[in-house]
């Protein structure tokens, strides 16, 4: 019987070794096209997608030796294309001897990964093994070296990568006992190490132990987000939900933008009123009560969402869009969100303000206030409050002053 052809790759030939020059915007399209390409695979053939999945992790980080990294965007592309992949592999319905043969190939991809770029597989290790046994055999044949890397001896200790790899891989197999007895050898109180010895504490039982451990074990550079999330999960496994929110749950969810944020507590918490969430994380954040406008307009808390627009400055061009989007659903609403916009740009808030920015807010407002029946008070709300523009070069009055009677 003829074999049959292997499989053709579009993302192999785009990444050769130094296929991409400085500009990180074209090596994360790339990323991002592979990672499309191997799932589309997964959906028929889960076998060929794994094989797929460790070729890419092979390459990547060759291909990326040139790319300008300061921004991290790079790195947080690989890193979610990591996380993706790995999901990926372990899903595979592969037998022991594949597993090992991928697990051998990206070793040796992780070993010559200089920049580094796919380190974060080491925390992925114990997953990837799949099997105790698996993980078991990684461990007999890392932990010597880890120890050694870790010894008091001058002479013998050193740096080792693939420290984080035995760690994980003890972990899968659950051999907690020899997980903690490695990790009170480790020079330094790292996070990134230790954050293992409380998921071990917490698999053996000891939920209390396993807080202290993380609380004791935070260091200047380690991330109280990270140390946060982990004791959350302690306290939500155990049961105590009101605790981990009270502990952990605020600063645990934080997430890229405030209504992000608010939306994960919720999610996590159901049994919490969202208003008493708000409350919450507004008073977390002092100062910033302006930054949660969008949350509560989310959460169609409109009178939080204008009191707090109004206690500190918030994005005008976030209120315009609320000011649009509710002019004729909620129009007293929308008046309000136009006002508070038209407030902040007159006191000279705002991120690259145009002419038309302040135009539209205007018009917004002025719709929503024709449809709450109000216009006549709104526009001399609006033009008393111009009218006492004083920052700048009166940038609003010069664009509103026509229609206000101002100029």
């Amino acid at each position: 019987m003829a074999k049959a052809s292997p499989h053709k790759w579009e993302f192999r030939a785009r990444f050769r070794r130094h296929a991409f020059g400085w500009k990180s915007q074209p090596a994360i399209k790339r990323i991002k096209e592979a990672v499309s390409e191997i799932k589309k695979v997964a959906r028929k053939d889960k076998l060929l997608a794994a094989e797929g999945a460790v070729v890419f992790l092979e390459k990547v980080s060759p291909a990326l030796e040139h790319v300008d990294g300061s921004s991290g965007s790079i790195g947080t592309a690989v890193n979610n294309a990591i996380a993706a992949l790995v999901d990926v592999i372990t899903q595979a319905p592969a037998d022991a001897a594949t597993r090992e043969k991928w697990l051998e190939q990206l070793w040796d991809a992780y070993q010559d990964d200089q920049i580094p770029y796919i380190e974060l597989l080491g925390d992925h290790w114990g997953e990837l093994c799949v099997s105790k046994e698996i993980a078991s055999r990684w461990a007999d044949q890392l932990i010597g070296t880890c120890k050694m890397a870790w010894s008091p001896d001058p002479n013998l200790r050193g740096f080792f990568k693939g420290s984080t790899n035995c760690l994980s891989a003890l972990l899968a197999a659950e051999r907690y006992d020899e997980l903690l007895a490695l990790l009170e050898m480790a020079p330094y109180k790292m996070w990134h190490y230790r954050k293992y010895g409380v998921k071990a504490l917490a698999a053996i039982g000891k939920k209390a132990g396993a807080l202290r451990y993380a609380e004791e074990g935070r260091g200047l550079n380690d991330s109280p987000i990270a140390i946060a999330r982990a004791c959350e999960e302690v306290l939500l496994s155990s049961g105590f939900a009101d605790e981990a929110y009270q502990r952990y749950g605020l600063l645990a969810n934080q997430a890229r933008t405030y209504a992000a944020w608010f939306r994960a507590v919720v999610k996590k918490y159901p049994h919490k009123k969202a208003c008493e969430i708000l409350d919450d994380l507004v008073a977390h954040t002092p100062g910033e009560e302006g930054k949660w406008f969008a949350a509560a307009k989310d959460a169609k808390l409109f009178d939080e969402a204008i009191a707090l627009a109004n206690r500190t400055p918030c994005s005008p061009q976030t209120l315009t869009r609320a000011a649009r989007d509710f002019e004729e659903r909620r129009p007293e609403f929308a008046v309000e969100a136009g006002m508070a916009a038209l407030r902040w740009l007159v006191e000279g808030y705002g991120y690259e303000v145009t002419g038309l920015d302040v135009l539209n807010v205007y018009s917004h407002t002025m719709k929503a206030a024709e449809n709450a029946g109000c216009e006549a008070e709104t526009q001399k709300r609006i033009h008393d409050l111009v009218a006492r523009e004083s920052a700048g070069e009166r940038f609003v009055t010069k664009m509103l002053g026509r229609q206000l009677g101002l100029s």
